[in-house]
């Protein structure tokens, strides 16, 4: 028995502005289906613990660590010498120092991203060197004003030292690969490295996720790991749109589709609208059939994002006087927002404060 799992009934204990970091023993990565949904939901620190460090930093999944995520979630990205490194995206003006750094000035440009226009700095134009000399920030200060503190105390890390990070603490890695098919294009593919650096480590415990699926099809040929497939309230996976297919995320979540899904991914990510919808008043309504259907269909389902800040939660799990200029940045009844999703049968959630999750998680086990 690991130290891990001696102390894994210690809990998180939220208090007003306080957290208590703990340690809790990491899950294999067999899916729920195939472990007859016997386990506990597995909490997701969401790019780390983004509640309480700038996002997809060392310090955020140190943190999440602490606080007992299961799974610590980079995002992947690639430079222009091929690193993956850990960015929410390849435009990284709102996560780093980079447009103040003079040197790089003349490195801004537009670009095309899955059909859409952006203009920034973007990491496939920097090498991994260049990348290092840059220094990460919050990514929505307003929203997340504590976190600012730690500006400039953290670098961007590569997929290397997240997946060194995760092995030395026994949890798991939940890559996602973001635009594979605007990667491919320009001769930097995602699944190569990743699958390379998960091999290399002897990683065990990973998921994959991806917002497309011809590269998901392309990794179940390659890779006993499980897949995810991510799903968002609306729109269209890129790769389906590119290629002519009007199919949408809508037409993935039929049962025929989740049937189709299940061809070649082990679970579903979903936008807890998804499970919970919200309707115009911005008010949770009945819940939707799309866990049952999922488990039918030997799905695991895996809920995002739970975010503690008012404005970031349905209508009626936010607390507080909206009359207040905190009040949007206020944490709201977001434990209560999570123990509804938990009760729909969902397997796990991405969790921006993965103390909160765990907390929750731990009591519905009693």
């Amino acid at each position: 028995m690991t130290i891990r799992s001696l102390i894994a009934s210690v809990l998180a204990v939220l208090s007003a502005g306080t957290v208590a970091f703990v340690v809790t023993p990491s899950t294999p990565a067999a899916t729920a289906a195939d472990r007859g949904r016997a386990r506990p939901p597995l909490v997701i620190g969401h790019r780390g613990a983004s509640a309480h460090r700038p996002e997809h930093t060392l310090l955020s999944y140190e943190a999440a660590i602490a606080m007992g995520a299961d799974y610590i979630e980079p995002d992947l990205v690639p430079t222009r010498d091929g690193v993956l490194v850990a960015r929410h995206e390849n435009e990284i003006s709102q996560t780093t120092d980079v447009a103040e750094r003079a040197e790089f000035a003349g490195r801004r440009a537009t670009k095309t991203i899955d059909g859409r226009e952006v203009t920034g700095w973007f990491t496939e134009d920097f090498t991994l060197a260049e990348l290092k000399t840059l220094r990460a920030r919050e990514r929505v200060p307003d929203l997340r004003p504590d976190n600012t503190a730690f500006d400039g105390l953290a670098g961007i890390p590569t997929f290397q030292e997240v997946v060194e990070l995760a092995l030395r603490h026994g949890v798991g890695v939940y890559p996602e690969t973001k635009h594979p098919t605007y990667f491919d294009s320009i001769g930097l593919s995602l699944e190569e490295p990743l699958l390379e650096t998960l091999e290399r480590n002897r990683v065990r415990e990973a998921y994959i996720q991806s917002f497309e699926t011809a590269n998901l099809r392309e990794l179940a040929r390659r890779t006993k790991l499980p897949l995810i497939q991510l799903i968002s309230a609306s729109g269209a996976p890129y790769d389906l749109v590119a290629a002519g297919d009007g199919r949408t995320y809508d037409d993935l979540v039929t049962p025929a589709g989740l049937r189709e899904v299940a061809r070649y991914a082990d679970g579903i990510g979903v936008d807890t609208r998804r499970v919970l919808p919200v309707g115009a008043d911005g008010r949770t309504g009945e819940p939707t059939s799309l866990v049952r259907d999922a488990h039918r269909a030997r799905l695991d389902v895996h809920v995002w994002t739970v975010r503690n800040e008012n404005s970031q939660l349905p209508a009626d799990h936010r607390l507080g006087d909206p009359a207040s200029p905190a009040y949007p940045r206020a944490t709201g009844d977001v434990a209560g927002f999570l123990d509804r999703l938990l009760e729909l049968g969902v397997d796990g959630a991405f969790c921006d404060d993965p103390a909160m999750g765990r907390a929750v998680v731990a009591r519905r086990a009693r």
